[in-house]
């Protein structure tokens, strides 16, 4: 199943979500195979927020 686009919140979860729903059922994210589903899940997150074009971690130059 494609990935949702968009930067919502609710769009980024829903691909969260997607992705490691494939993980548990093939074992796989995409062509990798993470070992763990912690690593799983952390590689899921940083799919759908590169996907939505987002950053995990505020960038320097938002800081105050």
């Amino acid at each position: 199943m494609p990935l949702k686009g968009g930067k919502s919140q609710q769009a980024v979860k829903s691909n969260i979500k997607t992705l490691v729903h494939e993980y548990e059922h093939d074992g796989k994210i995409g062509n990798s195979r993470p070992g763990s589903k912690k690593k799983a899940v952390k590689q899921a997150v940083a799919i759908s927020l590169k996907k939505a074009g987002k950053s995990r971690t505020q960038s320097k130059s938002t800081k105050h």
